[in-house]
């Protein structure tokens, strides 16, 4: 009886000690795409003072992204939503398209080189590999017999 008396109490204090646990319960995605445009507005500021041509070159501006990313992680965990959820990740595709969409990735084109280096390059190994397996296999007789 004495443990129902307290029972309101001891709500109380669990809500007040959890602080942030009753918004885990559900995401509120509306005012959660509210208050993200303030994320990518100090990130656009940012990167506004950097030099366009720089906004290519990561190691320029991580700094900023780094905030950007913790600022929208920050506001989606306050309105109990998990991160990257597909509602900020739609946010932060637009960000990508307006910042880095002129970026190329300049990945080099892997060719098979010409036959004259290939066939060496293969051949010699397994040479090697079946010479050393027959020295050894002749060695090891050899010891045999001694015995």
């Amino acid at each position: 009886m004495e443990l129902l008396a307290r029972l309101p109490r001891l709500l109380a204090l669990l809500l007040l000690l959890c602080g942030g646990c009753a918004r885990v319960c559900c995401c509120n995605e509306t005012r959660m795409l509210d208050r993200l445009p303030s994320c990518g507005k100090v990130f656009a500021e940012l990167m506004r003072k950097m030099d366009i041509r720089k906004w290519c070159h990561l190691s320029e501006y991580i700094v900023y992204y780094e905030s950007f990313s913790n600022c929208s992680e920050v506001e989606n965990s306050v309105m109990g939503c998990f991160w990257p959820n597909p509602l900020a990740q739609g946010f932060i595709n637009r960000i990508h398209r307006q910042y880095f969409s002129n970026c190329s990735v300049d990945r080099p084109r892997w060719q098979d080189p010409p036959d004259e280096i290939l066939i060496p390059l293969i051949a010699v190994p397994v040479v090697l590999t079946v010479a050393m397996t027959g020295l050894v296999v002749w060695r090891t007789k050899g010891a045999v017999r001694k015995q």
